[in-house]
C-alpha cells in the first residue's frame, strides 16, 4: 500500500470519527431531552426493558465486522454515559464529596475544633482496664495540653479468646475520667444497639476498621448527631471507604472523622500498610477531616514517631496513637503501645520538627 493510499484511508477515518462524535453528541441531547420528560412524568431514569430493546437491535442489526458482544459492551457504555447526563453535577455528587460542598467540615468537640486547620493528636489507651490505668493515661495527656482521649470499652478482636474490653464499665470510666479532667471521649462502638446508650457516655462515637461496611451500624450512627470517626476497612479502597462515610451523612449526622489506619497488603513488616497518599485525596475529595491512626497502621512502637511526623507533614488534621502505663502487660496490643515517658518524648520530638504546636 502506498502512502497515498494510506493517507486516503486514514482521511477517511477522520471523516467517520467527527461523524461518530456528531452522532454520539446528537443522542446525548436527545437523552437530555428524554430526561426533562420523565422528571416532569415522575418516572425513573433507568428503563432496563428499553435498554433491551436496543440491545436486541444492535444484535439485530450488527452486519461486522465486530462481534455482536462487543458491540453490546461499547453501547452499554454509551447508554451507561448517557443515563449520567439526566442527572447535573450536583445531583451526582455524593454528600461527602466537595463538590457538594466546598468547604471544609469543622467537627466540634468541646472546643477542639476538629478540621479547623490545626492538627491535634488523640491519645489514650488501646483498651480500657480500669479507672487508675486510663486517669494515668489521661492526666499524661493533660500535661501536653492534649484533651481528646480515646479508649476501647468494646473490643473487635481477631481471636474469640482475647480480651474483648469491658464494655459498658469501660464507657463509664472513660466519662469519668474525661469529666473530671475536661476531656473529650472517643470510643468504639460495634453493635447498632448499643449507639443511642453510648450517646451517654462519649462525646464520639468511632466506627473500626472492621465495621467500616456495617451499614446497620453506619445508618444508626447517622441517625444521631453524636460525632462519628469513621476507621478505614482493612482491605477497602478509598472509594469504599467514602460511600461508607456516606451512608452516615445521608442518615442525616454531618459530624464525621474519616481515619486512615493502613490496609492490608502482602507485607509483613508493619501490622497493615500505611496509605499515607490516601491523606491528600480524601482531603482533595472530601471536605471532611482526616486522621492517621499510626498505631494500627505499623502495630510497631518504634515507628510510632516517623510515620506520625509523615501524617501531619502531608496534612492530616491529627493523628492517633495508643498509650499505656505498662505497655509489657496490656490486655491488648502491647508491642505498639508506648509508655508515659516514651508519649512525652513523642509530643515534644514533633514540637521540636515544627509539625506540632
Amino acid at each position: 500500500m502506498s502512502n497515498e493510499e494510506l493517507e486516503a484511508l486514514r482521511e477517511q477515518l477522520d471523516d467517520v470519527n467527527l461523524q461518530l462524535l456528531e452522532l454520539i453528541n446528537k443522542r446525548a441531547g436527545l437523552v437530555q431531552e428524554i430526561g426533562k420528560v420523565k422528571s416532569r412524568a415522575g418516572q425513573n431514569r433507568f428503563d432496563p426493558v428499553r435498554e433491551r430493546k436496543m440491545l436486541d437491535m444492535i444484535t439485530e442489526n450488527n452486519e461486522g465486522p465486530f462481534e455482536t458482544s462487543t458491540m453490546q459492551h461499547l453501547f452499554k457504555q454509551i447508554f451507561q454515559a448517557s443515563l449520567e447526563l439526566q442527572e447535573d453535577d450536583n445531583r451526582k455528587a455524593l454528600l461527602v464529596s466537595r463538590k457538594k460542598k466546598p468547604e471544609d467540615t469543622i467537627v466540634d468537640l468541646k472546643g477542639e475544633k476538629v478540621g479547623d486547620g490545626q492538627q491535634r493528636l488523640v491519645m489514650g489507651p488501646c483498651s480500657v482496664e480500669s479507672y487508675e490505668q486510663v486517669y494515668e493515661v489521661a492526666s499524661a495527656m493533660k500535661e501536653q495540653g492534649l484533651n481528646l482521649l480515646r479508649g476501647g470499652a468494646f473490643k473487635p478482636r481477631s481471636s474469640p479468646y482475647d480480651f474483648q474490653g469491658l464494655g459498658k464499665e469501660g464507657l463509664e470510666i472513660l466519662r469519668r475520667v474525661a469529666n473530671e479532667l475536661d476531656m473529650s471521649v472517643i470510643s468504639e462502638i460495634m453493635n447498632p444497639q448499643d449507639v443511642e446508650m453510648a450517646a451517654d457516655y462519649v462525646d464520639v462515637i468511632q466506627i473500626g476498621a472492621r465495621n467500616m461496611q456495617n451499614f446497620d451500624l453506619l445508618k444508626e450512627a447517622g441517625s444521631h448527631q453524636t460525632p462519628v470517626l469513621l476507621k478505614r476497612g482493612l482491605s477497602a479502597t478509598i472509594d469504599e471507604f467514602m460511600k461508607a462515610a456516606e451512608y452516615v451523612l445521608a442518615n442525616g449526622n454531618n459530624n464525621l472523622i474519616l481515619c486512615e489506619r493502613g490496609i492490608r497488603t502482602y507485607e509483613k513488616a508493619t501490622r497493615n500498610t500505611l496509605d499515607i497518599s490516601a491523606v491528600p485525596i480524601l482531603k482533595k475529595e472530601t471536605h471532611l477531616p482526616v486522621l492517621v491512626d499510626v498505631t494500627h497502621s505499623t502495630g510497631r512502637r518504634d515507628l510510632l514517631e516517623p510515620t506520625a511526623k509523615a501524617a501531619l507533614a502531608i496534612g492530616a488534621d491529627g493523628v492517633m496513637a495508643e498509650v499505656h502505663p505498662d505497655p509489657a502487660v496490656a490486655l491488648s496490643d502491647s508491642a505498639q503501645q508506648m509508655d508515659i515517658n516514651q508519649f512525652h518524648s513523642f509530643v515534644q520530638n514533633l514540637r521540636d520538627a515544627g509539625l506540632y504546636k
